[in-house]
């Protein structure tokens, strides 16, 4: 693999290549150094209220900790293990609930995509588009999410070596497009289960491009519950501080509910909200000791 080299290369200190502006009323930017972000919010929109209503309490608790903050949540679930599934409310409410979230919180905002022609729509409401890790190879997607001109968010697919992600960060960068974050979400390891290979973002560090930790989806079990995906949940902090701790995450990306055994999708994976200030103080305390070393050459 040949590693790709820019003008603010630090080599394999744990620090990006680059810096990533994000954008959005927060004004989000992600690697060269800069403090280590988090990429929070439900799995998908399941009411106007409740989305509000968690989105302000992570803002909340974001501003408490001073911590850089983007919220995420789907308009449609598009690739749901069962046609029964909930989906979402759909592109249009979906996308102005996100909208006012974006504006009436004045926080950045990132949502999924999954065909060509929603990123040019998506990219009016939204400062982030992220591609599903299933559709990482989808070239049209990604030329038309790289058009736009959003930062553009892509998730490892399961099944991919993380060498073959140079060959996706250069069909978005066809685009005259550099506003590109590559991240992780767990490699097939046999049937219904994921292992998250910590390799994975150090390899991908390489590129010169910000990397994410995606921890609720790293602990799925695909399809084990037959009509739906189960998970191990309680894993997920675990794999995060593990994943913060190589030196090479410039953002942790986690589902969260205030009462995951309800959530209509990912329940299995998300982590209450009650535990999302502890967790944290433990991830950026690690992400502390990793700069102090990084700093003293260790």
């Amino acid at each position: 693999m040949k590693k790709r080299k820019s003008e603010a290369d630090t080599g394999s200190t744990g620090r990006a290549a680059r810096a990533v502006v994000a954008g959005g009323p927060s004004d989000i930017a992600l690697g060269a150094g800069r403090p280590m972000a988090l990429i929070a919010g439900p799995c998908v929109i399941e009411s106007r209220e409740g989305c509000f209503a968690l989105a302000r309490k992570l803002v909340a608790l974001a501003r408490r900790l001073e911590i850089p903050y983007v919220f995420k949540a789907s308009f449609d679930k598009a690739n749901r293990s069962s046609l029964k599934s909930y989906r979402g409310p759909g592109m249009e409410a979906g996308l102005q609930i996100l909208s006012d979230i974006r504006n009436e919180l004045g926080v950045t905002v990132v949502t999924d995509i999954h065909e060509p022609w929603q990123a040019a729509v998506a990219a009016k409401y939204v400062d982030i588009l992220q591609i599903p890790a299933f559709l990482c190879r989808q070239t049209d997607l990604l030329i038309a999410a790289g058009e736009t001109g959003c930062t553009v968010e892509v998730k490892k697919m399961q099944c991919m070596a993380p060498e073959d992600m140079e060959q996706v960060i250069a069909k978005i960068e066809s685009t005259g497009n550099r506003k590109i974050v590559l991240a992780e979400r767990g490699t097939s390891f046999g049937y219904r289960n994921l292992v998250a290979d910590m390799r994975n973002l150090l390899v991908m560090r390489e590129f010169g491009y910000p990397v994410v930790f995606d921890a609720t989806h790293s602990v799925q079990r695909p399809g084990a519950l037959g009509a739906g995906s189960g998970g191990d949940g309680k894993w997920a902090p675990a794999l995060a501080c593990a994943a913060v701790a190589t030196g090479a995450v410039d953002a942790v990306f986690i589902e969260t509910h205030v009462n995951p055994p309800e959530a209509l999708s990912d329940a299995a994976n998300a982590i209450p909200f009650a535990a999302m200030p502890a967790l944290w103080k433990k991830l950026s305390g690690i992400a502390a000791i990793c700069r102090d070393g990084a700093r003293k050459g260790n």
